[in-house]
């Protein structure tokens, strides 16, 4: 093994070492996807000569990131034996962060979810807070389940998250949370932890775990809608999610409709708002008697009314859906997709009344071809999406190509020499800054 190494890595001629690694990127990518599998299929697809094929599977095997499995089907002569890829060589730690509530994850390098936790918390506590939480529950979950190291980290937040301007290197998140401005939050997670983090909106990793796992599984064009306090899209196209320029796209809650912002009259803290307004007044007897109960109005209060048949609450929340369908139609008409799946607290909450007044304003103001064969449908994964869109996000992310191609030849993504450049500008600027506690107990 350490002979294949070092042939590797000392090549005198850096196009030469480029040519290796592309060479070894290109095959993992191959076995990993299922796209080849067998020797002759890998010499097919990638256009190398036979030789050179059975070096990089030979450097792949001894890296511990290829390994040889059944055989396959004959073909006339000897059957060949198939190579496969070690999704257990490592593992991937997600994490999806809300107004309210923290998930956590371990996912295997395919991205497939293994464990998974959910409990409430506060962003308004402060990153510290959060960031101290975080470290706390993975260092349990890894140690509980015995799970491989971890290679990268998926994290999810609300609001937009900027692209960074190089591979590896943080931005600030959450910057409209006045206890987070200026909080290096990736940068010391990222020291904590010991990986490469890859943030994305929370909107955006909901969408691709509903296209990896969800209701649009298999589907290539797909919008997610997100309503909870805020109001955002996710933009599925050709089986890619749409970030935009900035990394700011699908923020449906600054359409206006009418006079006003959708996410003004449409998010959870508006229907609460209304709903607490009409217990007040007597327009819905079941709000009065909640509001008497517990003090307060949310939109689970509202969803639970119309339910029972409180006109009030049905006629809020089917006005709610076809404000909803209003900004939506547009991009409908725009980006044509299969599917719109709609999720958060107002979908869990709001039923069948949500989704009638959604579906009457999209189909009524799309094109026909747009809507001929477009379904509108609510999300049954849940709080679950972000955290396997997440896990998805990190496969992307160290399997692209540029980056691969940067680790492949030292098995492990921590070994790349841009995060390594990072994790020491980090500990230079940020380790006085954050000593860590000892003696942290299971949670």
């Amino acid at each position: 093994m350490a002979e294949k190494k070092t042939a590797l890595r000392s090549v005198g001629r850096p196009r030469s070492v480029d040519t290796a690694q592309a060479s070894l990127a290109l095959l993992l990518n191959l076995v990993r996807t299922g796209t080849a599998t067998t020797r002759q299929e890998l010499e097919r697809g990638s256009e190398l000569g036979r030789a050179v094929v059975a070096d990089r599977l030979a450097t792949m095997i001894d890296l511990g990131l290829l390994k040889e499995g059944e055989l396959g089907q004959a073909t006339g002569g000897r059957a060949p034996r198939q190579m496969r890829f070690r999704e257990d060589a490592g593992s991937l730690l997600v994490s999806a962060i809300d107004q309210s509530s923290i998930a956590l994850g371990i996912a295997d390098l395919n991205g497939q979810m293994l464990v998974e936790h959910h409990e409430a918390a506060r962003l308004d506590a402060g990153p510290e807070a959060i960031l101290e939480r975080l470290a706390t529950i993975f260092d349990w979950l890894l140690r509980e389940t015995e799970k491989p190291a971890p290679w990268g980290m998926g994290l999810a937040l609300a609001g937009p998250i900027e692209k960074p301007s190089a591979e590896f290197e943080a931005v600030h998140v959450l910057q409209s949370v006045q206890s987070w401005q200026g909080f290096p939050f990736l940068e010391r997670l990222s020291m904590r932890i010991g990986v490469p983090i890859f943030a994305r909106s929370g909107v955006q990793t909901m969408t691709m775990g509903e296209a990896k796992a969800g209701g649009g599984r298999g589907l290539s064009d797909i919008i997610y809608v997100k309503l909870g306090r805020s109001i955002s899209a996710g933009l599925m196209s050709e089986g890619r999610l749409h970030r935009g320029a900035q990394g700011a796209a699908g923020m449906i809650g600054h359409s206006r409709v009418g006079d006003d912002l959708l996410g003004a009259i449409a998010g959870a803290d508006a229907l609460a708002r209304e709903g607490t307004a009409a217990a007040e007044d007597g327009r819905s007897p079941y709000l009065a008697q909640a509001l008497a109960r517990q003090g307060e109005i949310s939109v689970v209060d509202i969803g639970h009314a119309a339910q029972l048949g409180d006109l009030f609450c049905v006629e809020l929340l089917g006005r709610c859906g076809r404000m909803v369908g209003e900004a939506l139609a547009p991009l409908t008409n725009l980006v044509n997709p299969t599917l719109i799946i709609i999720g958060g607290i107002v979908a869990e909450s709001g039923g069948d009344s949500l989704l009638a007044g959604i579906r009457e304003a999209v189909y009524r103001q799309s094109h026909p071809m747009v809507s001929r064969d477009l379904q509108i449908m609510r999300s049954q994964m849940g709080a679950s999406a972000g955290l396997v869109g997440a896990a998805q996000v990190v496969v992307e992310e160290l399997f692209s190509p540029p980056i691969l191609q940067g680790w492949i030849g030292h098995g492990s993504p921590l070994l790349h020499p841009d995060f390594q450049r990072v994790m020491e500008r980090y500990t230079t600027t940020l380790a006085p800054k954050a000593a860590t506690p000892s003696g942290r107990t299971a949670p």
